[in-house]
Protein backbone atom coordinates (compact mmCIF):
# COMPACT_ATOMS: atom_id res chain seq x y z
CA UNK A 1 0.00 0.00 0.00
CA UNK A 2 1.38 3.61 -0.65
CA UNK A 3 0.91 6.15 2.14
CA UNK A 4 1.55 9.50 0.14
CA UNK A 5 -1.04 12.27 -0.06
CA UNK A 6 -0.73 14.68 -2.55
CA UNK A 7 -2.47 18.06 -3.05
CA UNK A 8 -0.39 18.57 -6.90
CA UNK A 9 -2.07 22.50 -7.43
CA UNK A 10 -0.72 23.53 -3.94
CA UNK A 11 2.67 22.04 -4.92
CA UNK A 12 2.50 20.03 -1.38
CA UNK A 13 4.01 15.83 -1.51
CA UNK A 14 3.47 14.21 1.62
CA UNK A 15 5.65 10.71 0.58
CA UNK A 16 4.36 9.09 4.26
CA UNK A 17 0.97 9.99 6.24
CA UNK A 18 1.02 6.61 7.98
CA UNK A 19 -2.63 5.99 10.23
CA UNK A 20 -0.80 4.42 13.34
CA UNK A 21 2.45 5.28 15.35
CA UNK A 22 3.93 3.00 17.30
CA UNK A 23 4.96 3.67 21.63
CA UNK A 24 6.63 0.80 23.28
CA UNK A 25 5.14 -1.58 20.55
CA UNK A 26 1.58 -0.39 21.09
CA UNK A 27 -0.07 0.68 17.96
CA UNK A 28 -2.29 3.73 18.31
CA UNK A 29 -4.20 5.31 15.40
CA UNK A 30 -4.17 8.64 14.56
CA UNK A 31 -7.47 9.21 14.08
CA UNK A 32 -7.60 8.40 17.93
CA UNK A 33 -5.24 11.18 19.03
CA UNK A 34 -6.72 13.61 16.90
CA UNK A 35 -9.93 12.72 18.56
CA UNK A 36 -8.45 13.38 21.72
CA UNK A 37 -6.70 17.00 20.94
CA UNK A 38 -10.03 18.16 19.63
CA UNK A 39 -11.76 17.09 23.05
CA UNK A 40 -8.92 18.46 25.04
CA UNK A 41 -8.97 21.51 23.12
CA UNK A 42 -12.60 22.00 23.43
CA UNK A 43 -12.56 21.34 26.99
CA UNK A 44 -10.29 23.99 27.43
CA UNK A 45 -11.82 26.66 25.77
CA UNK A 46 -15.11 26.04 27.09
CA UNK A 47 -13.59 26.23 30.66
CA UNK A 48 -11.60 29.33 29.69
CA UNK A 49 -15.43 30.85 28.55
CA UNK A 50 -16.72 29.91 31.78
CA UNK A 51 -14.48 31.64 33.74
CA UNK A 52 -15.01 34.68 31.31
CA UNK A 53 -18.67 34.97 31.91
CA UNK A 54 -18.28 34.10 35.89
CA UNK A 55 -19.75 30.76 35.95
CA UNK A 56 -17.97 27.34 37.63
CA UNK A 57 -15.74 25.89 35.38
CA UNK A 58 -15.91 22.29 37.28
CA UNK A 59 -19.35 22.05 35.43
CA UNK A 60 -17.86 22.15 32.52
CA UNK A 61 -15.15 19.80 32.95
CA UNK A 62 -17.81 17.46 35.06
CA UNK A 63 -20.10 17.45 31.63
CA UNK A 64 -17.15 16.90 29.33
CA UNK A 65 -16.56 13.40 31.08
CA UNK A 66 -19.94 12.76 30.38
CA UNK A 67 -20.54 14.48 27.20
CA UNK A 68 -17.52 12.97 25.54
CA UNK A 69 -18.67 9.15 26.45
CA UNK A 70 -22.26 9.79 25.33
CA UNK A 71 -21.05 11.81 22.03
CA UNK A 72 -18.85 8.88 21.42
CA UNK A 73 -21.53 6.38 21.60
CA UNK A 74 -24.17 8.50 19.92
CA UNK A 75 -21.75 8.79 16.72
CA UNK A 76 -20.62 5.44 16.67
CA UNK A 77 -24.77 4.41 17.11
CA UNK A 78 -25.75 6.63 14.01
CA UNK A 79 -23.21 5.59 11.63
CA UNK A 80 -23.77 1.84 12.92
CA UNK A 81 -27.53 2.75 11.97
CA UNK A 82 -27.44 4.27 8.68
CA UNK A 83 -24.06 2.01 7.88
CA UNK A 84 -25.91 -1.77 8.84
CA UNK A 85 -24.78 -3.35 5.93
CA UNK A 86 -20.96 -3.12 6.88
CA UNK A 87 -21.79 -4.56 10.12
CA UNK A 88 -24.73 -6.68 10.19
CA UNK A 89 -22.78 -9.89 9.44
CA UNK A 90 -19.88 -8.93 12.32
CA UNK A 91 -21.57 -7.23 15.27
CA UNK A 92 -18.36 -7.49 16.90
CA UNK A 93 -16.61 -4.82 14.39
CA UNK A 94 -19.55 -2.42 16.03
CA UNK A 95 -16.50 -2.14 19.01
CA UNK A 96 -14.16 -1.62 16.23
CA UNK A 97 -13.60 2.40 16.80
CA UNK A 98 -9.97 1.91 15.49
CA UNK A 99 -11.16 2.33 11.49
CA UNK A 100 -12.90 5.54 12.23
CA UNK A 101 -16.47 5.03 11.49
CA UNK A 102 -18.04 8.21 13.66
CA UNK A 103 -20.44 10.35 12.40
CA UNK A 104 -20.21 13.97 13.65
CA UNK A 105 -24.20 14.69 13.44
CA UNK A 106 -24.58 12.01 16.21
CA UNK A 107 -22.09 12.95 18.26
CA UNK A 108 -23.83 16.69 18.11
CA UNK A 109 -26.97 15.21 18.59
CA UNK A 110 -25.58 12.84 21.94
CA UNK A 111 -24.02 16.17 23.15
CA UNK A 112 -26.94 18.16 22.77
CA UNK A 113 -28.89 15.87 25.18
CA UNK A 114 -26.17 14.88 27.46
CA UNK A 115 -26.54 18.72 28.44
CA UNK A 116 -29.92 19.34 28.56
CA UNK A 117 -30.06 16.40 31.35
CA UNK A 118 -26.97 17.62 32.86
CA UNK A 119 -28.52 20.98 33.23
CA UNK A 120 -31.38 20.05 34.44
CA UNK A 121 -30.16 17.59 36.99
CA UNK A 122 -27.66 20.69 38.21
CA UNK A 123 -30.37 23.24 37.96
CA UNK A 124 -28.34 25.40 35.24
CA UNK A 125 -29.86 27.44 32.76
CA UNK A 126 -29.38 25.15 29.67
CA UNK A 127 -29.18 27.92 27.05
CA UNK A 128 -26.44 29.99 28.77
CA UNK A 129 -24.29 25.85 29.38
CA UNK A 130 -24.89 25.46 25.31
CA UNK A 131 -23.49 29.16 24.45
CA UNK A 132 -20.82 27.99 26.44
CA UNK A 133 -19.92 24.43 25.67
CA UNK A 134 -20.74 25.31 21.96
CA UNK A 135 -17.57 26.63 21.60
CA UNK A 136 -16.09 24.28 22.78
CA UNK A 137 -17.88 21.79 20.54
CA UNK A 138 -16.97 23.74 17.29
CA UNK A 139 -13.37 23.87 18.10
CA UNK A 140 -13.08 20.29 18.79
CA UNK A 141 -14.89 19.46 15.35
CA UNK A 142 -12.07 21.93 13.43
CA UNK A 143 -9.42 19.44 14.81
CA UNK A 144 -11.26 16.34 14.73
CA UNK A 145 -11.87 16.68 10.80
CA UNK A 146 -8.35 15.91 10.40
CA UNK A 147 -8.45 12.25 11.65
CA UNK A 148 -10.35 11.86 8.24
CA UNK A 149 -7.40 12.88 7.07
CA UNK A 150 -5.11 10.22 8.16
CA UNK A 151 -7.81 7.69 7.70
CA UNK A 152 -8.53 8.74 4.05
CA UNK A 153 -11.84 9.08 4.46
CA UNK A 154 -15.02 11.39 4.05
CA UNK A 155 -13.61 12.72 0.78
CA UNK A 156 -15.44 14.24 -2.05
CA UNK A 157 -16.21 13.53 -5.58
CA UNK A 158 -13.29 14.26 -8.87
CA UNK A 159 -12.45 18.08 -8.23
CA UNK A 160 -9.63 19.72 -10.12
CA UNK A 161 -9.77 22.93 -8.42
CA UNK A 162 -6.71 24.83 -6.38
CA UNK A 163 -7.16 22.35 -3.35
CA UNK A 164 -7.74 19.07 -5.02
CA UNK A 165 -6.28 16.29 -2.89
CA UNK A 166 -4.77 13.11 -4.45
CA UNK A 167 -4.84 9.63 -2.70
CA UNK A 168 -3.78 6.07 -3.39
CA UNK A 169 -6.61 3.92 -4.93
CA UNK A 170 -4.89 1.05 -2.86
CA UNK A 171 -5.27 3.42 0.58
CA UNK A 172 -8.80 3.73 0.02
CA UNK A 173 -11.96 2.10 -0.09
CA UNK A 174 -13.42 0.75 -2.96
CA UNK A 175 -17.08 1.85 -1.78
CA UNK A 176 -15.96 5.13 -1.81
CA UNK A 177 -14.65 5.49 -5.19
CA UNK A 178 -17.15 6.55 -7.13
CA UNK A 179 -17.95 6.50 -11.04
CA UNK A 180 -16.56 9.56 -11.44
CA UNK A 181 -13.39 8.96 -9.39
CA UNK A 182 -12.81 5.98 -11.21
CA UNK A 183 -12.76 7.72 -14.26
CA UNK A 184 -10.51 10.43 -13.75
CA UNK A 185 -7.81 8.13 -12.15
CA UNK A 186 -4.38 8.83 -12.81
CA UNK A 187 -0.83 7.13 -12.95
CA UNK A 188 1.90 8.62 -10.60
CA UNK A 189 5.14 6.77 -10.74
CA UNK A 190 3.45 3.53 -10.64
CA UNK A 191 0.60 4.36 -8.28
CA UNK A 192 -2.96 4.67 -9.47
CA UNK A 193 -4.67 8.26 -7.37
CA UNK A 194 -7.82 9.34 -7.35
CA UNK A 195 -8.24 12.85 -6.82
CA UNK A 196 -10.94 14.11 -4.95
CA UNK A 197 -12.33 16.77 -3.06
CA UNK A 198 -10.46 16.80 0.37
CA UNK A 199 -14.17 17.75 2.52
CA UNK A 200 -12.74 17.24 6.00
CA UNK A 201 -10.64 20.41 4.71
CA UNK A 202 -13.50 21.91 3.98
CA UNK A 203 -15.52 21.44 7.18
CA UNK A 204 -12.30 22.06 9.35
CA UNK A 205 -11.74 25.80 7.60
CA UNK A 206 -15.89 26.62 7.95
CA UNK A 207 -15.85 25.71 11.54
CA UNK A 208 -13.03 27.65 12.44
CA UNK A 209 -14.52 30.60 10.56
CA UNK A 210 -17.50 29.95 12.09
CA UNK A 211 -15.70 30.17 15.46
CA UNK A 212 -14.00 33.26 14.62
CA UNK A 213 -17.15 34.95 14.27
CA UNK A 214 -18.76 33.72 17.47
CA UNK A 215 -16.06 34.55 19.44
CA UNK A 216 -16.26 38.22 17.56
CA UNK A 217 -20.03 38.54 18.50
CA UNK A 218 -20.26 36.45 21.93
CA UNK A 219 -19.83 39.81 23.87
CA UNK A 220 -23.10 41.18 22.25
CA UNK A 221 -25.38 38.64 22.10
CA UNK A 222 -29.03 39.68 23.01
CA UNK A 223 -30.08 36.64 24.65
CA UNK A 224 -28.88 33.46 26.65
CA UNK A 225 -28.87 30.53 23.80
CA UNK A 226 -27.77 33.05 20.89
CA UNK A 227 -24.39 31.61 20.13
CA UNK A 228 -25.42 28.42 20.29
CA UNK A 229 -27.99 28.79 17.93
CA UNK A 230 -25.66 30.93 15.54
CA UNK A 231 -23.24 27.77 15.56
CA UNK A 232 -26.17 25.17 14.66
CA UNK A 233 -27.58 27.47 11.88
CA UNK A 234 -23.81 28.06 10.40
CA UNK A 235 -22.68 24.44 11.19
CA UNK A 236 -25.91 23.89 9.36
CA UNK A 237 -25.39 25.60 6.23
CA UNK A 238 -21.80 24.61 5.59
CA UNK A 239 -22.52 20.77 6.16
CA UNK A 240 -25.89 20.77 3.91
CA UNK A 241 -22.92 21.93 1.02
CA UNK A 242 -20.22 19.74 2.32
CA UNK A 243 -22.29 16.23 2.47
CA UNK A 244 -23.58 17.21 -1.35
CA UNK A 245 -19.99 16.69 -2.33
CA UNK A 246 -18.92 13.63 -0.23
CA UNK A 247 -18.74 9.50 -1.76
CA UNK A 248 -19.73 8.43 1.30
CA UNK A 249 -22.91 9.65 2.47
CA UNK A 250 -25.14 7.82 5.33
CA UNK A 251 -28.40 7.33 3.23
CA UNK A 252 -31.76 6.93 4.54
CA UNK A 253 -32.70 3.58 4.09
CA UNK A 254 -34.31 2.41 1.07
CA UNK A 255 -33.70 6.20 -1.10
CA UNK A 256 -30.70 7.70 -2.31
CA UNK A 257 -31.04 10.72 0.36
CA UNK A 258 -27.97 11.61 2.83
CA UNK A 259 -29.41 11.61 6.12
CA UNK A 260 -26.99 14.69 7.40
CA UNK A 261 -27.33 16.65 4.27
CA UNK A 262 -31.76 16.83 5.33
CA UNK A 263 -30.73 16.58 8.85
CA UNK A 264 -28.03 19.68 8.44
CA UNK A 265 -30.96 21.61 5.81
CA UNK A 266 -33.58 21.49 9.13
CA UNK A 267 -31.48 22.12 11.79
CA UNK A 268 -30.46 25.61 9.52
CA UNK A 269 -33.91 26.55 8.80
CA UNK A 270 -35.37 25.63 12.38
CA UNK A 271 -32.32 27.49 13.78
CA UNK A 272 -32.39 30.65 11.81
CA UNK A 273 -36.19 30.69 12.34
CA UNK A 274 -35.67 30.89 16.51
CA UNK A 275 -32.95 33.37 16.09
CA UNK A 276 -35.30 35.76 14.30
CA UNK A 277 -37.88 35.21 16.71
CA UNK A 278 -35.86 35.01 20.35
CA UNK A 279 -33.93 38.28 18.79
CA UNK A 280 -37.21 40.07 18.39
CA UNK A 281 -38.59 39.09 21.61
CA UNK A 282 -35.05 40.22 23.26
CA UNK A 283 -35.41 43.45 21.40
CA UNK A 284 -38.91 44.11 22.86
CA UNK A 285 -38.12 43.42 26.36
CA UNK A 286 -34.90 45.81 26.24
CA UNK A 287 -37.61 48.12 24.57
CA UNK A 288 -40.29 48.05 27.21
Amino acid sequence: MDWSIRFPHLGIYLEHVGKNFTVFGISIAYYGVIIAVGMLAGILLATYEAKRTGQNPDDYFDLAIIAIICSVIGARLYYVIFSWDLYKDNLWSILNLRQGGLAIYGGVIAAIITAVVFAKVKGLSFPRLADTAGLGLILGQIIGRWGNFFNREAFGGYTDGLLAMQLPVSAVRDSDISKELAEHIVEIGGVSYIQVHPTFLYESLWNLVLLVILLLIRKRKKFEGEIFLLYLAGYGIGRAWIEGLRTDQLLIPGTSVAVSQVLAVVLAVVSVMMLIILRKKAVSRKQQ
